[in-house]
């Protein structure tokens, strides 16, 4: 069971989200936290697997708290949690430790996929800002291929390519006439063959040694 603890200084935000992660089997939602203080102190005591935490919050904002939060050991997995897709809130959220960043206006089944992939220590991006992200941490020189991409077999390069782009594993199903699961395993290979544990830092990657560009 994943263990979650929710924070937002609006209770409704908070009851929706608790409604939505208790929904599933496999994940509990263990506290609940209105203000970065609390969002420390209940990790601390009762130490979740994962926090899923708003960025604007009294008494201590969201980007404190995630960088105590992370600071703690053992450390729980963070995803944050705001309405603004601003860079502030984006790379403030990821640099002090944050996981994972979902806007709130995403739909419904991406909260709890970034709960499990957080759980797995991947994390997850929301794709609205996935562009932003890559465009932000692969400002240098492309890189010149390496042996970890000559191991990528045709169709798992394909779906790198379709990452790179941004898309949805259901984009990429879509796109690539497969099934949605076949999407997931292309990926976790993708990550494994690569070296790396996110599928962001997977992007990245292919932007650093050239296999894709932006316009």
């Amino acid at each position: 069971m994943i263990r979650v603890l929710v924070a937002d200084d609006q209770a409704a935000a908070r009851t929706g989200l608790r409604l939505l992660l208790d929904g599933e089997p496999d994940i509990e939602v263990i506290g609940e936290a209105a203000d970065g203080h609390d969002v420390v102190a209940l990790t601390e005591r009762r130490r979740p697997d994962v926090v899923f935490t708003d960025l604007r919050m009294p008494r201590m904002d969201g980007l404190t708290a995630i960088s105590r939060v992370c600071a703690l050991t053992p450390a729980p997995s963070v995803i944050a949690l705001t309405t603004f897709d601003t860079d502030e809130y984006l790379f403030g959220a990821l640099q002090a430790g944050a996981v994972g960043f979902v806007l709130k206006d995403s739909e419904p089944a991406l909260f709890v996929d970034a709960v499990r992939a957080a759980h797995r220590g991947q994390g997850l991006i929301d794709p609205q800002v996935t562009r932003r992200v890559v465009r932000r941490f692969a400002q240098t020189s492309p890189r010149p291929a390496t042996p970890e991409l000559a191991e990528l077999t045709p169709r798992e390069v394909d779906v790198l390519l379709s990452l790179a782009r941004g898309l949805s594993n259901a984009e990429i199903a879509e796109e690539l006439f497969i099934s949605a699961g076949t999407v997931k395993i292309h990926i976790a290979k993708v990550l494994a063959k690569l070296g790396v544990s996110t599928r962001v830092q997977a992007v990245i990657y292919a932007h650093r040694h050239g296999l894709v560009t932006w316009d």
